[in-house]
C-alpha cells in the first residue's frame, strides 16, 4: 500500500520530534519544517495527505501559512497550538484548517484525528484513477459526467469541483463533503453531531459545534449571494442545518 505523508510545521524540535516518532510509527512517512515559509517550500515539491500546523511560528504565523497554502492544496490541515480560546480556532478554520487541537495533546487523540483527516482526504484524492476511467467511458458513450444542479451551483461529482455561476470554488476536503452530504439529503436536518461525525469520522466531542458552525459560516461565504441571509444552507435554530 502507499504511503501517506505527512509534513510537521512547528518551530519547537522537541515538539516536532514527539509527533514525529508518534506518526511514523503508525506507518507515515514523516517530513518537518521549522517555520511558515519552510513549509510553503516543502509544500511546493510534495503532495502531503496532512499538514499539522502550529500557530506562533516565527515569520508567517500559522494562519498566514494556511493562507497560503490553501492558493494550491486541499491537502487536510490539523492546526496543533496552545491556543485555546474559540476565536483562536475560528481564525484557524477561517484560513482554511480542518481541525484544531490544542497543547497538551493527548497522544490517541492526535493519532486519530490524523488518521480521520487522511482517510476521507484520500477518499476524494483516491478516485483519481477511476475517474479518468470513467470519463473516458462516458465521453465513449456520448454520456456527460453525473453533476448535480442545486439553485446556481452545479457539482461535477466526477472531479469533486463546485461552480457557482460557471465559476469554479475553491473548496477544502471538508467543506467540500460537507456540502455533498447537506445537498444530497434536502429537506432534513442535521444536527451539529450528526454532520461532524458524518463529515469527520469521528465520535462527536464537547466544542465540535463550534468547529461545524465555523466550517458552515465558510461554505456560506464561498456559496452564498449574500452569506449574511443564506438561502442554500439554513440555520434550524435549536436542531441545526439543511438544504432546501
Amino acid at each position: 500500500m502507499e504511503k501517506s505523508y505527512i509534513l510537521i510545521v512547528d518551530d519547537n524540535p522537541e515538539v516536532r520530534e514527539i509527533i514525529h516518532v508518534l506518526l511514523e510509527g503508525e506507518g507515515f512517512e514523516i517530513m518537518e519544517a521549522e517555520d511558515g515559509m519552510a513549509a510553503l517550500s516543502l509544500s511546493e515539491s510534495t503532495n502531503f495527505d496532512l499538514i499539522i500546523l502550529d500557530i506562533m511560528m516565527p515569520g508567517k504565523n500559522g494562519y498566514q501559512t494556511c493562507l497560503e497554502i490553501r492558493k494550491k492544496s486541499n491537502a487536510p490541515i490539523l492546526f496543533l497550538s496552545a491556543r485555546t480560546k474559540d476565536s483562536d480556532k475560528t481564525l484557524g478554520f477561517s484560513s482554511g484548517g480542518d481541525d484544531y487541537l490544542a497543547k497538551p495533546f493527548s497522544y490517541n487523540e492526535l493519532i486519530s484525528r490524523s488518521k480521520a483527516l487522511i482517510r476521507r482526504y484520500q477518499v476524494y484524492k483516491g478516485k483519481d484513477d477511476s475517474r479518468n476511467l470513467q470519463k473516458d467511458t462516458a465521453a465513449h458513450d456520448g454520456m456527460s459526467p453525473k453533476s448535480i444542479c442545486f439553485h446556481h451551483l452545479e457539482i461535477n461529482e466526477e472531479k469533486e469541483q463546485v461552480f457557482s455561476g460557471g465559476k469554479l470554488l475553491t473548496l477544502t476536503g471538508t467543506e467540500y463533503a460537507m456540502l455533498l452530504l447537506l445537498i444530497k439529503n434536502q429537506k432534513q436536518v442535521f444536527s451539529a453531531q450528526r454532520l461532524y461525525e458524518a463529515v469527520w469520522d469521528e465520535p462527536y466531542y464537547y466544542g465540535a459545534s463550534n468547529t461545524v458552525m465555523v466550517h458552515i459560516r465558510n461554505l456560506r461565504r464561498k456559496i452564498e449571494k449574500d452569506p449574511k441571509n443564506p438561502v442554500l444552507i439554513k440555520t434550524i435554530w435549536g436542531r441545526g442545518y439543511r438544504c432546501d
